[in-house]
């Protein structure tokens, strides 16, 4: 706008008025025609990503009827004191005793007793410590004392690239003095720990020096059987008998696997008096109802939206009344839930003959009992209704590619939506461009209003100056009124 404070001086036209009735003349419908633009997009947007979310969260409600292992489970009954237990699909129905005839150890050695201070010795050394498949060195100075072995054995430096996986060393110290404790990270006998070392003085097991370490019973009819470090836990492995005649030893409280299908974590050992354990394995349908009534709630949330969105009539229509969109995945739907699927040898089963009914409105509702009698006539039937077989989509994968096809990020309603947004983003620019192109022709007319201004103002000097001569010219009688 011209930096005018006074406008029409010479017309006494109100231009400043005139200028902004004709702009806002202008601007009026584009603004409104604008917002409604604006305001029919955004609610396009909000409707179609709302039915996006509800897509969505039905796919994600029947995902673990999707999968296979859902199906057909086994539960393990009879964990107690002494056992507990945990079964898979693979397990067999049937029932079963456990004893527990000894838990794993770890095994554990103590030194004889050290002062703080004494050097262990005789020279430099080395002290080897095997575990299972871990094998590890550690080199010592004439000067060093027990506590060096021990923060040597945890922490390093052992020999070239040799890592202790396998021994946590321990000191404590009695009224006799200090006491250097090995114990196994591991349990089971393939864990015991064996010693050997190097001492200075050259002899290796004669209990003075270094050599008071040394511990090797893996062969005891060997010259090196060697009992230098006493042994505090014997290293055993975990046993148990099943059935009264199976034994069955590890070197874990963990048995994997001794039943097909059932693993056993043995706690206590079961003493002359104590019941044996008892364990029965069932079968375990309990997912399916409540995975089915998680889809059948989603559906029906979906089936709401649907006509919320969908609504028309003479009290208002819905943001997608008539939308083929919305009408398209709404049809295929309810088309997949009457669809019958291969189950295998020539069979089908459908959603309804396992409980999945439809009113008039479209509002699903699941018949438990129906449910329950399929489970327990075919739950393979049941399983493939949901997960499909080989050559075919059962009905999780059929929903699950179905609304893909809606909701993936280059799917319809993703499409849709980054296409509304571009025409927001458009429809921003248009405005920018309409205000530049508004303060152009508030520029223009106050320039066409102000040199009209200047002209009026020009021919009113110039008529009363004119006025002003005649009326002094000689011979001129003003008449009187």
């Amino acid at each position: 706008m011209p930096d005018l404070t006074f406008t029409g001086i010479g017309s006494g036209l109100q231009v400043s008025e005139i200028v902004s009735a004709i702009v806002g003349a202008e601007t009026a419908p584009y603004v409104s025609r604008s917002n409604k633009q604006q305001a029919e997009i955004t609610t396009d947007i909000s409707a179609v990503g709302a039915l996006k979310s509800a897509l969505e969260n039905l796919t994600e409600s029947i995902s673990d009827l999707a999968d296979a292992d859902n199906f057909q489970l086994r539960t393990a009954q009879g964990s107690d004191g002494f056992v507990s237990l945990s079964a898979s699909k693979d397990a067999q129905i049937g029932n079963y005793s456990v004893k527990v005839d000894a838990l794993a150890q770890a095994h554990k050695l103590s030194s004889g007793a050290f002062a703080a201070d004494e050097h262990i010795s005789d020279g430099i050394g080395m002290v080897t410590i095997e575990v299972g498949s871990n094998s590890f060195s550690t080199m010592l100075s004439p000067t060093n004392t027990l506590e060096d072995l021990r923060d040597q054995i945890n922490n390093g430096p052992l020999v070239g690239s040799d890592k202790n996986d396998s021994v946590i060393a321990t000191i404590i110290t009695g009224d006799d003095g200090q006491h250097l404790v090995l114990t196994s990270k591991e349990t089971g006998l393939s864990n015991a720990i064996k010693v050997t070392v190097q001492d200075g003085d050259g002899n290796n097991t004669d209990n003075a020096g270094l050599s008071r370490l040394a511990y090797d019973v893996s062969d005891p009819d060997s010259l090196n059987h060697i009992k230098n470090l006493s042994e505090v836990t014997k290293a055993l492995d975990a046993q148990i008998t099943i059935d009264g005649t199976l034994v069955v030893t590890n070197g874990t409280n963990e048995f994997k696997d001794a039943i097909d299908g059932v693993d056993i974590t043995v706690k206590k050992q079961h003493d002359v008096d104590d019941d044996i354990s008892s364990i029965n394995v069932s079968e375990n349908n309990s997912n399916i109802q409540p995975g089915l009534e998680k889809f059948v709630e989603s559906y029906n949330e979906l089936q709401k939206l649907n006509k919320q969105l969908g609504v028309a009539g003479e009290s208002g229509n819905g943001p997608l009344a008539g939308d083929s969109l919305l009408r398209g995945v709404m049809g295929k739907l309810r088309q997949e839930l009457s669809n019958s699927f291969d189950t295998g040898n020539g069979n089908t089963l459908s959603l309804a003959e396992i409980g999945l009914e439809s009113d008039r409105y479209g509002v699903l509702s699941l018949d438990t009992e129906k449910l329950d009698k399929a489970i327990e006539s075919d739950i393979s039937g049941v399983q493939q209704l949901f997960v499909g077989t080989d050559s075919a989509d059962g009905f999780a994968s059929s929903i699950k590619e179905l609304t893909s096809f809606y909701t993936d990020a280059d799917g319809l309603i993703q499409t849709r939506i980054d296409s509304r947004t571009a025409q927001l983003d458009r429809l921003d620019d248009d405005r920018v461009a309409f205000g530049l192109r508004m303060e152009s022709l508030e520029a223009r007319l106050y320039a066409q209003y102000n040199a009209m201004d200047l002209i009026v103002a020009n021919l009113t000097a110039t008529g009363s100056y004119i006025t002003a001569q005649l009326d002094n010219m000689p011979g001129v009688v003003r008449k009187e009124s």
